[in-house]
């Protein structure tokens, strides 16, 4: 058992059972005890305490005993010492912006920013800039709970044995916990680029070759190559999330409703933790925290509920620099040299022989930002001896993101939270979504955002800024020029960045909705319109995810989805996604099984394939990615061989143009039900198929096989099989999975994360909730939470409840005093 691990000399508290502890701590009096902890169904933990430290100090003990070895790492690495612990030559994912770092560059680029003091300059500004004093006092007990756990376990007994013992597992200071609060705000602007800065060196220099960045590759490619190329890459980072507020007049109880559905991956440090924390009578809320953050970042309180999917606005702008010649390091600004900042760094690095060498780099920054040389891994931006690029971020100053939860958890109304956006301006990446008890649905994308107006991307867009501009609404300035500079809004929090009163947002009272596409069609009978497209893209194709999702909501409303009643109900909006509805096989299904009846043989990369197992097995398929309808699997490996052939691989490419697949066109003015019909006549469509049912045999799988048999995560020595699948193809359920084409779907990287479906009714205290945490609360393999809201998950079950505490009482597994 876990708790034999404990120290029990040095360690003040009392472990209880389903019944409520009587007395107190270790004989001391009860009013000292600073944080009850309380773990129910699920190794969901309540914390209560009297202060926001007693908060922070409980949340952060239970949330170590059961994640100690991801967050003990993702500390070792905001420190800069990945090379002095794991060697600078391995690599680590940063999965949440799906980019891989390699460990020397990784250490030199949180170098910079440590040398920069770019953290503790955020901590010395005043509020909303800087930390409130709460959120401060919520912290200092976060890492007193952390420090105490160590000790009262003691690093060579900790219950995770990927971290058993090891010396990079260690007491952290307040510094460690805002380093890393920092990487997330920087998540999808710096942080994409973590090796194209760590690892930008000049032309010619002088470095050794084993201090060299890990990648100084110039690619010769067009403009358009390069702007496709950055836009494939960020595809990836965009991955998803859904969610749907509920108005009144939607719902059958005449108030609110939310469904909160955000995809992250399974694997890296960006992971959900569910966690109730209350201080009586000043703070009572529930939902998702991220391993690190003692706040729940979307979740649910009393009267109001919230989400968060990812925003389409850029949060960054690369700068264009012209060097001064024969001077690499400097560059010219209206026609004046300017000096960049050289920053001498050293990282110390694990040598072959287990000793510690060191190695030096020196980085350099710019009046724009930091010189840089790759985005996502891309060797997009060279660094020549005539130009350069530097990378602009606009969360560069963003410490307000611990503000903006901190403040939601207690906001009591839409229009409560509207005005913690407002004030904080502290969402670095995420759109908000939410429902409260009076019935009104918000959605808004007041973020952290570059001010550059369409008409700046313009005038200032350097050559390549003209064709990313054009492709991905992404500004490449000229840096050679001040007046270049972001502008800044008058109600902006921060100079350089759009305000508030220029950004998104909407209230309805029947509903709002977003799959990660942009603003503009929150709601179709409302589109958001005329803002900066920076922010996003208006009156173009929508995915088919957002498309599903808004069809699901119409039909319910309307009447048309075979179900009583035109109003939802919690259990039907829960329905809703867990359907696993697949769109792309109602607008294809029909067009494709003619195609395939039409020709018995078709010709994919492999050769011939008879086509008739395959045409009965998708004709008889239900249209699901249920666990067990059959020719699901078929239909996923089309549409994924579909996708391969969009994107090409080479600077010349006969790949396929998707919107050559649709019979009937987009049609701005029809955005839900267009493109619609099946191109069959395009020869792409026929090679897919072909190819789809070459993958099948070639793994092992008859025509007809299920996601049952072929889609799975491992938990130990239990296999768990996953319903959903690719977003991007329609399925609302994002479930997806790397294909080996030997075996099949191997291991799910991606998918749910905490998911919520909250409503209220007559109850004023207990909101009606069920939740589940997809991948589990432990990434411990030792521990009994390790997989079993997985295994719930598969099964399509949901957490009953656990707000109130008639809800608790009768879940409570087991209960810890805590006294600091």
């Amino acid at each position: 058992m876990r708790n034999t691990v404990l120290n029990l000399v040095t360690m003040i508290v009392v472990v209880c059972g389903v019944t409520a502890c009587g007395g107190s701590a270790s004989g001391t009096s009860k009013d000292k005890i600073l944080t009850e902890l309380r773990w129910t169904d699920y190794g969901i933990v309540h914390v209560k305490a009297d202060d926001y430290r007693g908060l922070g100090f409980g949340y952060a003990y239970a949330v170590a005993e059961e994640n100690i070895c991801r967050i003990a790492e993702v500390y070792v690495t905001v420190s800069g010492e990945r090379s002095k612990y794991f060697g600078p030559e391995d690599s680590w994912l940063f999965a949440a912006n799906s980019t891989v770092n390699n460990n020397l560059d990784s250490d030199f680029f949180f170098g910079l920013l440590n040398e920069e003091r770019r953290v503790e300059k955020l901590l010395a500004m005043d509020p909303p800039n800087g930390p409130k004093e709460d959120v401060r006092e919520l912290l200092k007990g976060y890492v007193a709970g952390y420090n105490r756990y160590l000790r009262d376990t003691g690093i060579d007994q900790l219950p995770d044995p990927s971290c058993r013992g090891e010396n990079w597992v260690r007491e952290i200071s307040e510094l460690d916990v805002y380093r890393h609060i920092y990487m997330l705000a920087i998540l999808a602007s710096s942080a994409v680029a973590i090796e194209g800065i760590g690892g930008a060196q000049p032309p010619f220099d002088s470095v050794l070759p084993s201090q060299k960045a890990s990648s100084q590759i110039v690619p010769r490619l067009s403009v358009d190559e390069i702007a496709r190329k950055i836009g494939e890459g960020w595809k990836q980072v965009k991955v998803g999330s859904n969610a749907i507020a509920l108005g009144g007049s939607a719902t059958e109880t005449g108030k609110g409703m939310l469904l909160g559905n955000p995809h992250f991956p399974w694997t890296g440090y960006e992971r959900y933790y569910h966690a109730h924390m209350t201080i009586p009578g000043v703070m009572d809320v529930t939902g998702a925290t991220l391993l690190g953050l003692p706040m729940v970042v979307l979740g649910y309180n009393k009267d109001m509920a919230w989400s968060h999917t990812v925003s389409s606005a850029w949060r960054f702008t690369p700068y264009h620099l012209n060097l001064v010649p024969g001077d690499p390091t400097s560059y010219l600004v209206d026609g004046q040299p300017e000096a960049m900042t050289p920053h001498n760094l050293s990282v110390e690095i694990k040598q072959t022989d287990g000793s510690i060498g060191v190695a030096k780099r020196t980085l350099y920054t710019t009046r724009w930002g930091p010189v840089f040389t790759n985005l996502l891994g891309l060797p997009l931006f060279p660094w020549l001896p005539t130009e350069a690029y530097a990378l602009a971020d606009a969360n560069a100053n963003n410490f307000r993101l611990i503000n903006h939860f901190f403040d939601t958890s207690k906001a009591s109304s839409t229009r409560a939270l509207h005005d913690v956006l407002n004030q904080n301006q502290g969402v670095p990446w995420v759109n908000t979504i939410a429902a409260d008890r009076a019935g009104e649905a918000l959605y808004a994308d007041i973020t952290v955002v570059p001010n550059v107006s369409d008409e700046k991307s313009v005038v200032c867009a350097s050559t390549l800024g003209v064709a990313t501009s054009q492709l991905l609404g992404l500004p490449v300035l000229d840096g050679s020029r001040s007046d270049c500079a972001w502008e800044t809004d008058s109600d902006a929090v921060e100079p350089g960045l759009i305000g508030p009163m220029n950004m998104p947002h909407i209230y309805r009272d029947d509903y709002v909705a977003n799959s990660n596409d942009s603003y503009w069609l929150t709601h179709p009978e409302e589109p958001l319109e005329g803002f900066a497209r920076i922010i996003g893209n208006e009156r173009t194709e929508r995915s088919m995810r957002t498309r599903l999702g808004l069809k699901m909501v119409n039909e319910r409303l309307s009447g048309t989805d075979g179900l009583p009643g035109n109003t939802f109900s919690r259990q039907q909006l829960q329905d809703l996604l867990f359907n696993n509805r697949q769109h792309a096989a109602e607008l294809w299904g029909d067009d494709l099984v003619s195609l395939c009846r039409l020709l018995p043989v078709m010709v994919g990369q492999s050769g011939p394939v008879a086509t008739g197992e395959a045409c009965d097995a998708l004709d008889a398929w239900d249209r699901t990615n249920n666990l067990d309808s059959p020719g699901a699997l078929l239909f996923a490996r089309f549409v994924a061989n579909v996708h391969l052939a969009s994107v090409p691989t080479g600077t010349t490419s006969n790949a396929l143009n998707f919107a050559d697949l649709w019979v009937t066109p987009f049609d701005a003015n029809d955005p839900v039900n267009t493109p619609s019909g099946l191109n069959t006549l395009n020869p792409h469509v026929q090679l897919a198929f072909a190819n789809a049912i070459s993958d099948l045999q070639g793994a092992g799988f008859e025509m007809n096989a299920t996601l049952r048999e072929s889609q799975f995560v491992t938990r130990g020595d239990d296999v768990i099989p996953m319903h959903g699948g690719n977003g991007e193809f329609g399925v609302y359920n994002v479930t997806q999975a790397p294909w080996d084409p030997e075996h099949g779907y191997a291991e799910v990287t991606y998918g749910p994360s905490y998911i919520q479906v909250v409503s209220f009714d007559d109850d004023e205290e207990c909101p009606d909730a069920r939740t589940i945490v997809a991948y589990s609360q432990s990434v411990n393999p030792e521990s009994e939470h390790y997989s079993d809201q997985t295994r719930l998950f598969s099964e399509g079950g949901w957490v009953d409840s656990q707000f109130c505490e008639k809800e608790i009482v009768s879940r409570v597994r087991r209960t810890m005093n805590l006294e600091e």
